[in-house]
């Protein structure tokens, strides 16, 4: 697949999960059937390896089969891919990297080594350092808000003189001072946020999100991200509806002390466009699954919009 440029990095993303065995084993052909719908649902792309897909609980073998599954499908579905090369010891994420690289990905997603905090030199000698073991694969960077070190619009902007392969950033989005300071900063760069926030987002300058919403259905996020290109006061409701359903059934779990994986498990299982189940890798902790049937009702009786027939 040809790289990615920061203009082609738009619109609603869609991220692998794992479905999981009993005995925690990924079940490869619940995995690629996963891949399969997302590709049909008419996400602009594909992603594995975020927070959701569980990256920081695979072994290499199991990384690197994820990563041939989604490429053969991808290719095969003529769909775009990206790859997240990300791990928390800095040697083993490059060695990712280098193996995404060879599969030949839109773009390879990492994060920033993430012990100890990182000073603005670090930050961009790490990108220098990703980038050489992407050969010519481009990169995003992935700056989740629980990161050790927050990247502000300032060290983005010399990261993208000094590192002309970053395409793009995954962030938490912010307020209209941080948006007018992103798109000041760095215009080239193609800026994702959460899947719950991007009719505000898009309206403030962001370009899309690898998101939790296509987690919850796929087609739904699609339908719901053209409806803010023509309608975008219709699509801030349904943000300001999506943020009641996150109210009454994803603040509680995360109160009870639950994972960004487990919600996105718990959101895919509320929609029921792939068998994933909501189990964790241990030792996390998963979503109930009695609490699904009720989300389920609310989420259509809320957001008809994101459940097209």
């Amino acid at each position: 697949m040809k790289p990615l440029t920061a203009p082609d990095v738009r619109g609603v993303w869609g991220t692998t999960l794992l479905p999981l065995a009993g005995d925690g084993a990924i079940d490869w052909e619940r995995q690629g059937a996963q891949i399969d719908a997302l590709a049909a649902s008419g996400v602009d792309g594909v992603y594995a390896h975020g927070t959701a897909g569980e990256f920081h609980a695979l072994e290499e073998d199991e990384f690197d089969k994820v990563n041939t599954l989604l490429a053969e499908r991808c290719e095969a579905a003529g769909l775009p891919f990206q790859i997240g090369g990300s791990h928390p010891a800095t040697p083993v994420m490059l060695s990712r990297v280098r193996r995404a690289a060879a599969l030949e990905p839109g773009a390879i997603q990492v994060i920033l080594p993430d012990w100890v905090p990182l000073n603005d030199d670090e930050v961009i000698r790490f990108l220098v350092g990703a980038a050489e073991a992407a050969g010519g694969v481009p990169l995003v960077l992935y700056n989740p808000p629980h990161a050790k070190t927050q990247v502000p619009p300032r060290v983005l902007a010399r990261a993208t003189r000094e590192v002309p392969q970053l395409i793009g950033v995954k962030m938490a989005g912010g307020d209209h001072l941080w948006y007018a300071e992103m798109t000041a900063a760095v215009p080239s760069l193609s800026i994702f946020i959460p899947g719950h926030l991007l009719a505000t987002g898009l309206a403030r300058g962001a370009h899309g999100s690898y998101s939790n919403i296509a987690a919850m259905s796929p087609r739904g996020a699609v339908a719901w991200f053209r409806l803010m290109t023509t309608n975008p006061a219709a699509a801030l409701d349904v943000e300001r509806r999506i943020g009641e359903f996150f109210q009454l059934h994803i603040a509680p779990l995360q109160a009870a002390g639950l994972s960004n994986p487990a919600l996105d498990k718990f959101l895919a299982m509320v929609g029921g466009w792939a068998d994933i189940g909501t189990t964790l890798r241990w030792p996390a902790s998963s979503a109930p699954a009695d609490a699904v049937a009720p989300a389920r009702a609310d989420a259509h009786r809320l957001l008809p919009e994101l459940f097209p027939a």
